[in-house]
């Protein structure tokens, strides 16, 4: 591989430091979908613009590609449209395309396009953990099987993620584990009187327990499950931290009036979520669907225990029960109380040692295993 295009929708925190890194080693170019428009963007899970602090652009060559949808954005099929994208690709020559996501009508159009041209590697990182049966699913499958011929490469994120893509008619020589990462190094930077200057902002202090929600404060999250297991909790000297915005933020609020062990934070940008993570004792992510959650590498980056529901794809890859956090069934309350009791009966000192472990097991989901993947896929794809 000499030179890769990237097609991908817009700037995202989880993607740039790969793209910076992979522009250190080949030739890159990534081709924005979504158009200019998406530096800053209004994001409906948090109900409000959202523009993130970090440099996303920096390192690596890219190019903002003309959207002409009538509604752009990456919320439908039909909001990546961009006539002249596979002249630009053409024009630039790449000898490997990488997409990410192919239900945007132009990404599906590339790989169609250039299947059996060049080879087309493929980044998603949906699972089976909430099919249903049913006549759309049986329809949904044959489609699926259709949409992934188009592929010569899947770069698996996970264990759920390379279950769905064999499922989808992917062999195995076909799939690659290309670790899903965050920036463990920005997260594992140390920001301790920070993070001790936020705890003593919610009078919490240093021999007391913090557990932290962070995200979109929306149903498929249940913050609402996490709150009531809380409170069911009851012990004294441990609290709660909602770190976000969204839909459920009146109704989280107004349950959590009389309980003065629970707080808020609004939407915090991505150069002070380091001190968030840091500053809390347990990470509780409760979604009843989450393709991966990358919240978790980030937690784990910053050395915390982790309590996260079974319908999380990164669930049976990160954590390891007893050892670095628990896992609960999703959307049950009974089980999220009785994991939370677990955790919470650790202390202060087993919460400690389970994000020493933490840290160890994220140390290897890196982006510098995904660029070494992705640039010697050719030999790893014929194993």
């Amino acid at each position: 591989m000499k030179k890769l295009a990237i097609i991908v929708t817009h700037p995202i925190q989880y993607y740039a430091p790969l793209f910076k890194l992979l522009a250190q080693k080949i030739d890159v170019m990534v081709f924005y979908t979504w158009g200019n428009a998406s530096i800053s963007k209004h994001d409906p899970g948090f109900g409000k613009i959202i523009k993130w602090d970090i440099d996303l652009l920096d390192g690596y060559n890219y190019t903002w590609v003309n959207n002409t949808a009538a509604d752009p954005g990456s919320h439908h099929f039909n909001g990546i449209v961009n006539p002249d994208l596979i002249y630009q690709l053409k024009l630039w020559q790449p000898d490997t395309l990488l997409v990410y996501g192919w239900a945007y009508k132009s990404h599906l159009s590339v790989m169609r396009y250039f299947k059996n041209k060049i080879p087309v590697l493929f980044r998603g990182d949906s699972t089976l953990l909430n099919e249903k049966a049913g006549l759309k699913n049986i329809i949904r499958y044959g489609y699926l099987k259709w949409v992934y011929k188009h592929v010569d490469c899947a770069l698996y994120a996970g264990s759920n993620n390379k279950a769905y893509f064999e499922k989808y008619g992917l062999k195995k020589t076909q799939l690659i584990f290309t670790p899903h990462a965050v920036d463990n190094d920005r997260f594992a930077v140390q920001r301790t009187n920070e993070a001790v200057n936020l705890r003593q902002a919610f009078n919490i202090s240093e021999d007391e327990l913090l557990l932290l929600f962070s995200g979109k404060f929306e149903k498929i999250k249940d913050p609402a499950l996490l709150l009531q297991a809380f409170i069911n909790l009851g012990i004294p000297k441990v609290h709660l931290l909602f770190v976000g915005n969204g839909v459920l933020e009146a109704l989280l609020k107004q349950k959590a009036a009389h309980h003065p062990g629970i707080h808020f934070m609004d939407f915090q940008n991505q150069s002070n979520m380091p001190v968030i993570y840091q500053a809390c004792d347990i990470f509780c992510l409760p979604s009843k669907s989450e393709t991966w959650g990358l919240s978790v590498n980030e937690a784990m980056a910053c050395g915390k225990a982790i309590l996260v529901s079974d319908k999380a794809g990164c669930a049976i890859d990160l954590v390891k029960p007893g050892i670095n956090g628990y896992i609960h069934t999703a959307a049950s309350i009974t089980d999220l109380y009785k994991k939370l009791a677990l955790m919470v009966n650790e202390g202060k000192e087993g919460l400690f040692l389970m994000g020493e472990h933490s840290k160890e097991i994220i140390r290897n989901w890196n982006f510098e295993a995904q660029a070494t993947h992705i640039i010697n896929y050719k030999n790893e794809s014929s194993q």
